[in-house]
């Protein structure tokens, strides 16, 4: 072996050994129950882990291994913690998806999640069972680079926010009012939230604002506070932003401040400056902004609902310039967000997103093409949102071991639609606007590339046609394009395949359509849904199985219920 060639080995060597060495495994004993709070300064009952509302911030460094050991306080009811983002290669059973890779975890119980923490990026945790999230159980989920590596950008400091959206209604009252004949809506929300906080029937802005709000007269020790961002003047900051709204489609902005995108779903972006960006449920990215205003003001950060009429007010925090006193308000309006419908706004700025050059490229061609269509639609005068006429209902044994180990009556095993029909007006009503249940699943081939093109629709209601976005377990994807209209081959010539975005999530606009590309290389059975939280709840997912036959060592108790659980009790009475 020649000189050149055993160095080169000695170098690969290291640089695996060092990666080995500097991954730690990290433990977390974590209790879900459900406390009072007061989040947009109105008590309410909300879902917490160790007292805390949001949950605690995982923070690691990739190639980490994390233990969470979860233990169910809920007093009647299962909980779940999928980790959104996080790929499971390997541990499937680790999603945190009730019914699709796990049982839930019954009152009482503990689980514990095993998972490896394997690409650097912003990501969050959430619950995954009924309308959890709706209650206030999700937390934030950070993995920097791994010892000795670096990013392509730089920054002198760093902070987080999580995003969300707040009823005064329970969570357990909406899942009755959608489940409703007639359905009844659970309406906006009556304050967004920013790590948790807002305020409710008072404004930090209201001298700028037309409505009738009050001032809000807080101390700042209240539970709905709102963050303060403390930073000095000439520096660059990396601003992390993750929505895990229920429902609301948001728009963010720092007052006088550009931002850089840089990250979105723990993948890098070629650099993209703008005054203001949306983000949809599901979606994480990272903005880099730099402290160049007037040192002796503060300045707004905004967070509006868009994609819906907004009759829900902005949430507003204060990035406070140091030295400066943070009581003091910033001097002008907060930012005003585009209008909430204009979704030629909204495609603009989502075709500008792109994969950081050295990017990993799509394959050029799919090996199948799955067209989902979305619509709402009825079932035995119940409304439902179904994915090609079919609305998802989960069965009580997880796919993920119905289908390792070949329990053939756990699920409907006839194959659900890959199209919709050539004459379906996507402008329009549907003329049969029935629809039925299903609970198959999208069989896969293992290592085959897959093209998902969603298209949406009207809804139920004549000029309805809503945004859904779509959040994907277990693998990313590349946004190839979005288009409008009804999807045909010939929009294929408008794919990106030089520099598409690797994404987890990906929203498609009324009546229009986005195609999606992957590679089902990761064991295992993974739920792709809108996360919008109601919209599943009323059927509005699919599910998808590759390799499952590779799937090893799944936890007993993972397992533990439906016709897995009769099978793991006949085994050891054998």
């Amino acid at each position: 072996m020649g000189s050149a060639r055993v160095f080169l080995l000695c170098c690969i060597l290291a640089i695996f050994f060092h990666s080995v060495l500097c991954a730690k495994s990290r433990h977390f004993k974590w209790e879900v129950e459900y406390m009072h709070w007061a989040p947009d300064c109105v008590e309410a009952v909300v879902m917490g882990i160790n007292g805390q509302f949001p949950g605690p911030t995982i923070r690691a460094r990739a190639g980490d291994n994390l233990h969470i050991e979860l233990t169910n306080k809920l007093p009647t009811e299962g909980v779940v913690i999928h980790w959104h983002g996080i790929s499971q290669f390997g541990t499937p059973w680790a999603d945190g998806t009730a019914s699709i890779s796990q049982c839930a975890i019954n009152p009482g119980e503990t689980f514990v999640y095993r998972f490896k923490v394997d690409k650097a990026g912003t990501y969050f945790y959430h619950g995954h069972y009924g309308m959890q999230r709706s209650a206030g159980l999700y937390g934030s989920l950070i993995v920097e680079v791994t010892d000795g590596e670096k990013e392509p950008f730089h920054y002198d400091g760093e902070f987080n926010l999580l995003l969300s959206d707040w009823w005064h209604k329970s969570s357990h009252e909406q899942e009755v009012d959608l489940s409703s004949n007639p359905m009844r809506w659970i309406g906006e929300p009556q304050t967004l939230l920013i790590n948790g906080r807002g305020q409710f029937n008072c404004s930090l802005a209201a001298l700028f604002s037309n409505s009738s709000s009050s001032q809000c007269n807080l101390r700042g020790s209240e539970q709905c506070a709102p963050n303060i961002l403390h930073v000095l003047p000439n520096k660059t900051y990396r601003l992390r932003i993750a929505s895990s709204t229920a429902l609301a489609s948001l728009n963010l902005a720092i007052g006088n401040h550009k931002m850089t995108l840089v990250e979105a779903d723990g993948n890098y972006l070629e650099p993209y400056s703008v005054s203001n960006m949306d983000i949809y449920s599901g979606e994480t990215y990272s903005v880099l902004f730099t402290t160049d205003q007037e040192g002796s003001k503060n300045y707004w950060i905004s967070v509006s609902v868009r994609g819906r009429e907004p009759n829900t007010p902005q949430a507003l925090i204060i990035l406070n310039y140091i030295p400066t006193s943070a009581s003091n308000l910033p001097n002008l309006p907060p930012p005003v967000a585009p209008l909430w419908n204009d979704y030629n706004y909204s495609r603009s700025f989502s075709s500008k997103i792109l994969a950081l050059k050295g990017s990993p490229k799509p394959p050029k061609k799919h090996d199948r093409r799955i067209i989902l269509l979305n619509t709402q639609n009825l079932i035995d005068g119940y409304t439902k949102w179904a994915i090609n006429n079919l609305s998802l209902v989960l069965p009580a044994t997880p796919y993920l071991g119905s289908i390792r180990y070949g329990l053939n009556n756990a699920f409907d095993h006839k194959r659900p639609p890959e199209n919709f029909g050539p004459d379906y007006d996507v402008s329009k009503p549907a003329s049969n606007q029935n629809s039925t249940y299903g609970s198959g699943v999208y069989m896969l081939n293992f290592n085959t590339t897959i093209d998902v093109i969603l298209q949406n629709a009207n809804a139920l209601q004549a000029n309805v046609s809503e945004i859904h976005p779509w959040h994907l377990h277990g693998h990313d994807f590349w946004v190839l394009g979005y288009g409008e209209g009804r999807f045909n081959e010939k929009n294929e010539t408008q794919f990106n395949l030089k520099n598409p975005p690797l994404r987890n999530t990906a929203v498609i606009f009324p009546y229009g359509w986005t195609a999606l590309r992957f590679v089902a290389d990761n064991p295992g059975a993974w739920a792709f849904h809108c996360h919008i939280e109601p919209h599943l709840h009323m059927g509005m997912g699919v599910v998808f199985a590759e390799g499952v036959q590779h799937v090893k060592k799944i936890p007993n108790e993972a397992l533990a219920c439906g016709l897995t659980a009769k099978m793991l009790m006949n085994n050891v009475h054998k």
